[in-house]
């Protein structure tokens, strides 16, 4: 089985410059909102270069990150980790080498200034090419790149989807619970210098007020 779905996404926003699906049923609409969920929530943490996200089906995404585009791919979970981290470098490579030929050096301001989903589809018959060359793990051209792969997959992050779609709202209640640590760090502040004023107001107001008082009572004799 060969790649199921493939995307090429902007990691500030998650935006989609291009996708390709394979012509079969095995991707589930879950599984594209999934996709999509991911790819906007890179944007929100310091996320891994290279990860593989267990889902539902026996189905696993792995993810590239490199020069700030996301390669991601949906494969069935007994297809090769190593073979499917290859798909997704030559698909980066053949991507970056068709916006070069385009745009020359500013490709990267092509990237960051794409206004529109999937505005760079055309590279999809690329894709197409290769998810057909990655049909059979076991085709002697596959068996060569895996042999020649000196890539460690055991570096590579493995997590669930519950994990990662769980992780935006994770983050969003981390960022409400310090606001409110720093909007109680304020209050205490402030009443700590409250309860510190009272206290020398206590300590020194009656030895303030018998000055205040001998005083009076001087000027009234020597002065009045």
């Amino acid at each position: 089985m060969p790649p199921l779905l493939t995307f090429a996404a902007r990691v500030s926003d998650g935006l989609p410059l291009v996708a390709s699906f394979a012509p079969t049923s095995e991707v589930l609409e879950e599984h594209k909102q999934q996709a999509k969920q991911i790819l906007r929530g890179l944007a929100s943490s310091r996320s891994a270069a290279k990860m593989s996200i267990e889902t539902t089906a026996r189905k696993v995404f792995h993810y590239l990150i490199r020069d700030n585009i996301c390669y991601m791919t949906l494969t069935e979970s007994s297809y090769p980790k190593r073979l499917a981290f290859l798909y997704l470098e030559e698909i980066g490579d053949g991507f970056i080498e068709e916006l070069t030929r385009d745009y020359s050096d500013q490709w990267r301001s092509a990237v960051d200034t794409a206004a529109r989903p999937y505005q760079f589809i055309k590279f999809d018959q690329f894709i197409q090419r290769k998810q057909r060359d990655f049909v059979d793990p076991t085709s002697r051209q596959n068996a060569t790149k895996l042999n020649e792969d000196l890539n460690d997959i055991h570096s590579i992050m493995k997590k669930n989807i519950e994990e990662v779609l769980n992780r935006g709202e994770k983050l969003e209640n981390v960022s409400a619970i310090s606001s409110r640590l720093v909007d109680q760090s304020k209050e205490f502040k402030w009443g700590a210098k409250k309860l510190t004023w009272q206290a020398m107001l206590n300590q020194y107001g009656p030895i303030a007020a018998a000055g205040l008082f001998v005083c009076f009572v001087l000027y009234m004799k020597f002065f009045w």
